[in-house]
């Protein structure tokens, strides 16, 4: 699936109308022009390289939104022999921004949980363009605590702008059920890997995202606030999201530089809109690798691989900082002397 194209595929599109319209000319008037379409094929081969090796993070955040992205449901028939949905958090009711449910993966059973946005304007408001309730939470961490009762690995896709910020979800608990999330998946003693496929946006994401590895595709990103969010605090002025993004390092090349991702999984060229079958295909062959690594971990092991991953992102200055306030004091004495 292809659908719209963005400003700076452009030059891209050029070519291909010049393609189009020489492959025109040979079908209605029986000429050869194999040659020149071979040549321009392989300008526009060269030109998709050049243009994707430097992308910048806001034309990747652009291509994490395009609409016709794979969604956790297309990942699923592609990457799951099956999946049966299970429905409800037992308390209010069954949030259609996040789905759960239990899948087989190769020979393993396993549970799978994701964001799920929507494809028309109807689904986006079944769904709330993916942004979650409450409830889509404690339904999560309730199917993850079915998984550990019967020790099946948990596999949850990320893909929101963040956890629905409006009235009805702060009086049912929004900031509680995703504090709750993260509290409760750090105890499991099942192996969790997180995929981030499109938007990994602050809370909303994380809530689902406590997780032994996380793994981001090629043009995903992950952010404490969206683009636009940041340019609206920093900046005062949302039209600054591009320079915004390109200060929080949001893209999955920033993330595994600064560890806070596993791996970066490739997606197929100009977008994994482009190819649904070989991004799937890429994403079951780096699941299997890391679902086979933790059938001979024991549940301790897995438990403080968890802790220690997020226990160690981030960089300490508490002995800088004691020095210089040494130093500050010693000089304040001599100072009083």
């Amino acid at each position: 699936m292809v659908g719209a194209s963005f400003d700076f595929e452009r030059p891209i599109n050029e070519i291909d109308e010049k393609i189009k319209a020489l492959k025109e000319s040979c079908k209605n008037g029986n000429i050869d022009l194999s040659k020149q379409i071979e040549n321009f094929e392989k300008v526009k081969y060269e030109l998709e390289q050049k243009i994707y090796k430097t992308l910048t993070p806001w034309q990747r955040v652009q291509i994490a939104r395009h609409p016709h992205r794979p969604y956790f449901t297309d990942y699923a028939k592609l990457i799951f022999d099956d999946f049966i949905e299970l429905h409800g958090d037992r308390t209010f009711g069954d949030d259609q921004a996040i789905l759960c449910g239990i899948a087989t993966f190769g020979s393993d059973q396993v549970v799978a949980i994701g964001h799920q946005k929507g494809r028309s304007l109807q689904e986006n408001i079944d769904r709330n363009f993916g942004m979650a309730h409450p409830e889509g939470y404690r339904k999560a961490i309730r199917v993850m605590q079915l998984a550990e009762k019967f020790n099946k690995a948990i596999i949850t896709f990320i893909d929101t702008p963040g956890a629905y910020p409006g009235i009805a979800a702060e009086e049912r608990g929004q900031a509680e059920a995703i504090a709750k999330n993260l509290k409760n998946m750090f105890n499991l003693k099942v192996p969790i890997i997180t995929v981030v496929i499109g938007e990994g946006g602050s809370g909303g994401a994380l809530g689902i995202g406590v997780s032994n590895k996380v793994l981001m595709l090629e043009n995903a990103y992950y952010s404490v606030i969206s683009p636009e969010g940041c340019a609206a605090i920093i900046f005062r002025d949302c039209s600054k999201a591009p320079e915004a993004a390109q200060a929080m390092r949001i893209t999955a090349k920033d993330l595994m530089n600064l560890k806070i991702i596993d791996e970066i999984i490739k997606e197929p060229l100009r977008g994994a809109h482009r190819d649904y079958t070989k991004m799937a295909g890429n994403l079951k062959i780096v699941l299997k690798k890391y679902l086979d690594h933790y059938k001979s971990k024991s549940c301790k092991e897995i438990i403080n691989e968890r802790y220690l991953k997020f226990r160690n992102i981030g960089v300490y200055r508490y002995n800088i900082e004691k020095n210089n306030i040494k130093k500050a004091v010693k000089k304040t004495d001599k100072r009083s002397t």
